[in-house]
């Protein structure tokens, strides 16, 4: 017997589809339900690929007697966070108000009348353990609780919406001259740039925000007095050497749960991967020219081509940490298509093999991960012909075939499909297979990023063809639309979804500066943005458009997995000032960082894309010339810097640059024009 989210078309909404529990999703139906019958609301939030989610929707979501008091005393309501980010956003900062910490599943408590948050809590057991309290009296406590501390009740929601709308405003601290403003950025680069350098135990995340932050504020150092390029460096090694990326098939996983880059959490989110490709190009093309580098993001780049590219042309959204060992088995195991025991190395590789490989990675007969091995690369620098001949053994055992003979593997998209199709090899992980604008937009960035600094066309083509089906598919009547699913575009789009996705257009312009039409389509899709998500009143961007189902309206400034949206968005304000000649976008920008001056003063920890905003308000640069000499400008390491390809230069130059609103004299030659951009970067 199946529940009302059957019909959902979010497989993580659909992976609870058999659940006891009557779900519902979000809807202006369920809340006036929960109004009418004076019933708690209790709003369950997580995604597909979260691997305590699926536990979760395994044990306490599947239990009788839990869900027979949870149908009888509460309205439960399941939300992929993927498709509202907005709500994810709003309850995400309750539970951080009310317990110190967030993740998923959020599992929120509300009323059913204002829909504020009364409790808040992340994963419940059946019972009682891990120091957690069983599911079932945590509901029998807070039904009570509501129908008979109704006081207290409402003083605690008090609190709770006072302080969510405190921070939904944010404080004016004034205006800042220019002096206050590169102090402030000074500050927030060497705050990014030991975020990056923690060596606290604990976790260890890409934090590609961060990084691209600290990697700005290199330029303006002496290389020989600042240790800021070697932390850079470190973190693209971290990630190119790690267990975080998967040495045999390509692609990044989320993150460690060690602080040594060893045993990730094995799912593959897409906002990672594009992250990181970005990242690792800016790293190269800086001078850091590490082979690894080139090879993590060429495995990226096939592992995307491979397994999450739809015919269409756009990306699937994530692979979960989790898949079956056989196709009888009841639940799925953590890590189980990416992990190796040593007796299958011993069959699978001869002794000069498994040699070097021990040799190169961290491989011992013991494992690091509950008795198997993650791959993790001990040295930098090329592999040997002997380990790729080993690690293409090691891509056969797992997909069925060599690496150059696989070309496209197909998803297996929910459990079902897994445990039945017959694989050539192990069975896969699930792929949320959902095409999310944000999250494609990420990956088009680091393509084209990655496709001028590695010369690589096929790059370039897949970020372009991403691109040109967001805007030929995620336009319905009339508005931009954040989410695809099996042809039909789907919810309006929010902030991070305009911010990135016109990035993308301008990225994909910078590398392309010839062709008009990425410049046109960002200039269109940023009038949308503007009319529909600009707060005239407050500077920024909402999140949505607004609705009554939101207890407050937010204007996203802080990083986390992915960029903010505000921060995003003020770049790419100042980017389309130096490409049009449009001051109008200048003045958003300044506005825009105006509004959240207070937060990168409080908070700079927060909010590094807000720096990156900040940088390229003090620091733009606009270098016009003829596509001859830009070619070899774009491929360099250039952060504020914008090109537009002329023909009508002055006689006997060859190209001009611009600083904010002055124009250097026009360069007579190569080496002055690469003289005159350098400094461009690092006045100030």
């Amino acid at each position: 017997m199946t529940n009302r989210l059957a019909e959902a078309k979010s497989l993580y909404l659909r992976k609870h589809a058999e659940n006891p529990i009557d779900w519902w999703s979000w809807c202006d139906e369920a809340l006036a339900m929960a109004r009418e019958q004076n019933k708690p609301i209790f709003l369950s939030i997580g995604y597909s690929s979260c691997h305590w989610c699926t536990v979760m929707e395994g044990e306490a979501f599947s239990d009788l007697a839990i869900a027979e008091y949870m149908n009888a005393n509460f309205l439960p309501i399941k939300v992929d966070r993927e498709e509202r980010p907005d709500l994810d956003s709003i309850y995400m900062q309750a539970l951080q108000m009310m317990s110190g910490q967030g993740g998923w599943p959020l599992n929120v408590f509300l009323s059913p009348d204002d829909l504020v948050p009364f409790y808040a809590g992340t994963y419940f057991p059946v019972e009682p353990r891990y120091g957690r309290p069983g599911f079932l009296q945590v509901l029998e406590a807070l039904r009570r609780y509501y129908d008979t501390e109704i006081e207290d009740l409402n003083e605690r929601k008090a609190v709770i919406i006072q302080s969510l709308a405190t921070s939904a405003v944010l404080e004016d601290n004034g205006a800042t001259n220019q002096v206050e403003e590169d102090e402030l950025l000074r500050q927030g680069w060497e705050i990014s740039t030991r975020v990056i350098n923690s060596h606290q135990s604990g976790n260890r995340f890409p934090m590609i925000p961060y990084a691209e932050l600290a990697l700005r504020g290199n330029r303006f150092l002496l290389r020989s007095q600042s240790d800021g390029e070697a932390i850079c460096t470190q973190r693209g090694l971290d990630l190119a050497l790690g267990g975080i990326y998967d040495h045999v098939g390509g692609g990044f996983h989320r993150y460690t749960v060690d602080p040594t880059w060893t045993v990730p959490h094995f799912e593959k989110m897409l906002y990672d991967n594009g992250q990181i490709v970005e990242y690792l190009a800016n790293l190269w093309s800086d001078g850091v020219k590490e082979p690894a580098f080139v090879r993590a993001v060429a495995g990226t780049v096939e592992w995307l081509r491979r397994e999450m590219t739809a015919p269409e042309g756009f990306f699937y959204a994530a692979q979960d940490a989790d898949s079956f060992t056989s196709p009888t088995d009841v639940e799925p195991e953590e890590g189980a298509f990416y992990v190796w025991s040593y007796s299958e190395l011993e069959q699978l590789l001869t002794p000069e093999e498994l040699r070097e490989l021990q040799a190169e990675f961290t491989v011992t007969a013991n494992g690091n991960f509950e008795g198997k091995n993650v791959l993790q690369r001990r040295h930098q620098g090329k592999l040997s012909a002997t380990i790729e001949v080993a690690l293409s053994k090691l891509f056969v055992a797992r997909y069925g075939a060599k690496p150059e003979s696989v070309k496209v593997f197909p998803p297996a998209a929910n459990n079902q499909e897994a445990k039945t199709i017959s694989w050539p090899g192990r069975i896969p992980a699930v792929t949320d297979t959902k095409m999310i604008v944000a999250w494609n937009s990420l990956m088009i960035s680091g393509l084209a990023r990655a496709g001028v600094v590695f010369q690589q066309p096929l790059y370039l083509e897949m970020a372009a063809q991403a691109a040109k089906f967001i805007l030929q598919c995620q336009f319905k009547d009339g508005r931009f639309h954040r989410l695809n699913y099996q042809g039909e575009a789907a919810v309006l789009a929010q902030s991070e979804d305009y911010a990135l996705f016109i990035k993308a257009l301008l990225d994909l312009y910078a590398s392309f500066p010839e062709e008009k039409y990425w410049l046109e389509r960002a200039i269109a899709l940023q009038e949308e943005f503007n009319e529909f998500l600009w707060s005239v009143e407050l500077g920024g961007y909402y999140n949505t458009s607004g609705g009554q189902d939101l207890i407050v309206r937010e204007r996203s400034y802080a990083d986390n997995a992915t960029p903010s949206a505000n921060g995003v968005a003020i770049a790419n304000l100042v980017r389309l000032s130096l490409l049009t000649d449009n001051m109008h976008y200048l003045d958003l920008a300044a506005q825009g960082l105006k509004a959240f001056t207070s937060v990168m003063h409080n908070a700079p920890q927060a909010c590094p894309s807000l720096f990156t905003a900040l940088d390229w308000y003090r620091h733009s640069t606009l270098i016009r010339s003829t596509i001859n000499q830009l070619t070899p400008l774009i491929s360099q390491y250039l952060p504020v810097s914008a090109f537009v390809v002329v023909s009508d230069l002055p006689l006997d130059t060859v190209g001009l640059v611009c600083q904010g609103f002055q124009c250097l004299a026009p360069a007579e030659s190569q080496q002055e024009l690469w003289q005159q951009v350098q400094q461009s970067q690092t006045r100030g």
